[in-house]
C-alpha cells in the first residue's frame, strides 16, 4: 500500500506503482529520493506494548486501500503438533483476487473459520472432520465432527455457524507475515524475517492464543526471480528500497488486504498486531476500519537485545534494519553503540 507519509502513486487495484525515476534508463541510485522522510525515533519505547497512532478516515481514504476486501474461503484446517510444544492449527485459504494459497497459522483449537464452520449441503460428518472442521481433537473411530462428546457446536438455520463459550473471539496477538524463501529456509542474513516468523511464533505459543497470517508476497511483492535480482543490485551498492525501484517496481507492492479478510473470517475483529511497520497497521485494519488494532506489540531484533549475544549479525542485516528505519518509517530505535 501507500505510504501515509508520502503517497505513492496507485493503480487501478489500489496498490503502488513504480514511480517515475524508477523508469530512467540511467538512473543513479545515488539520487533516488527518499520514499518516506526520516522519521523521529527518540525515545521510542521497545518491545513493550503501546496504542496504535491515530488514523483518521480522512488518511484511511487517501491511502490506497481497496473500498471492498477480497473473498476469502478456508478449505481446509489441520492441526499441527510442532517442535515449540504447542499445537498449532493451520488453514488455508483460497480467494477471489489471486491463484495462491495463502495461510494463518492459529494458536488455540477455539479460533474457528465461518467458512470452514458452516454446514454445507450435501456434507457428511465424515466431510467435516476431513477437511477440519470439528469440535475438540481427532481420534481413531470418531464419527461425529460437530461434538467430541463434551462439547457441540451450533448452527443456525442457513448453516452458520452460532458464536458461544466455544468459539474465541477475545482481542488476540496477530502478525501479518509475508513469505520470506531466503530467511525463512535458506538461512539467508540479508534480513529478519525468519527471526520474526519465529519470535511471533513464540510470544503466540506463551500466550496461548494468536493468529500468524502468512500471505504468499514474496519479496514485498515482487517474487522471489526478482527479489534475487535486487539482492545483487543490493551487493552492487543499492539499499533495498533503491534495488525495487531500479527493477521498476514499488518498494513495497504488498497487499494486505487479503490478511483483513482472513481476520474476519476467523473472527479476529480486535487485535493486537506485532509489527513495527506503522503503514501496515492502517492496511490491516482497512479503509472502513473492519478490523481494528488496539495494540501495537514492536518487533525488536534480538540481536539489539541486552547484551546482543542474540539474533542475526551481518553488514547485510545492519543496512536492512536501517533502510526500514530511515526510509521506510519503521517504528525502531538503533540501539546505541558505545
Amino acid at each position: 500500500m501507500a505510504s501515509l507519509r508520502h503517497p505513492q502513486p496507485t493503480s487501478n487495484n489500489g496498490m503502488p506503482t513504480p514511480t517515475t525515476a524508477a523508469t530512467s534508463p540511467d538512473l543513479d541510485v545515488n539520487k533516488i529520493p527518499m520514499v518516506t522522510p526520516r522519521p523521529s525515533t527518540v525515545n521510542l519505547p521497545q518491545a513493550v506494548p503501546q496504542p496504535p497512532p491515530t488514523i483518521t478516515q480522512a488518511m484511511r481514504n487517501k491511502s490506497g486501500l481497496p473500498e471492498c476486501l477480497p473473498q476469502v474461503k478456508c478449505l481446509a484446517r489441520a492441526r499441527i503438533p510442532t517442535t515449540q510444544g504447542p499445537d498449532i492449527f493451520l488453514h488455508l485459504y483460497e480467494n477471489n483476487v489471486d491463484n495462491k494459497e495463502h495461510l494463518a497459522i492459529v494458536f488455540g483449537e477455539d479460533v474457528r473459520s465461518r467458512s470452514l464452520f458452516k454446514h454445507y449441503p450435501g456434507e457428511t460428518q465424515q466431510d467435516r472432520m476431513t477437511r477440519g472442521a470439528y469440535v475438540g481433537r481427532l481420534t481413531p473411530g470418531r464419527t461425529i465432527a460437530d461434538t467430541d462428546g463434551t462439547n457441540e457446536l451450533k448452527f443456525d438455520a442457513d448453516g452458520n455457524l452460532i458464536i458461544d463459550n466455544l468459539t474465541y473471539t477475545e482481542p488476540t496477538l496477530v502478525r501479518i507475515h509475508s513469505e520470506c524463501y531466503t530467511g525463512e529456509t535458506a538461512w539467508s542474513a540479508r534480513c529478519d524475517c525468519g527471526e520474526q516468523f519465529d519470535e511471533a511464533g513464540r510470544i503466540m505459543g506463551e500466550a496461548g492464543h494468536g493468529c500468524m497470517v502468512y500471505l504468499r508476497q514474496e519479496g514485498r511483492g515482487i517474487g522471489l526471480g526478482e527479489k534475487l535480482k535486487a539482492y545483487n543490485l543490493q551487493d552492487l551498492g543499492a539499499d533495498t528500497v533503491e534495488a525495487n525501484l531500479l527493477l521498476r517496481h514499488p518498494a513495497d507492492g504488498r497487499n494486505f488486504s487479503l490478511a483483513t479478510a482472513i481476520l474476519l473470517d476467523l473472527g479476529l475483529v480486535e487485535i493486537k498486531l506485532l509489527t513495527n511497520n506503522p503503514d501496515k497497521i492502517v492496511a490491516v485494519e482497512g479503509k472502513h476500519q473492519e478490523v481494528k488494532v488496539l495494540e501495537r506489540v514492536p518487533m525488536v531484533p534480538l540481536s539489539w537485545g541486552k547484551g546482543g549475544e542474540n539474533g542475526i549479525k551481518s553488514k547485510e542485516i545492519e543496512g536492512y534494519l536501517s533502510t526500514k528505519i530511515e526510509r521506510m518509517g519503521h517504528l525502531l530505535e538503533k540501539p546505541i553503540k558505545i
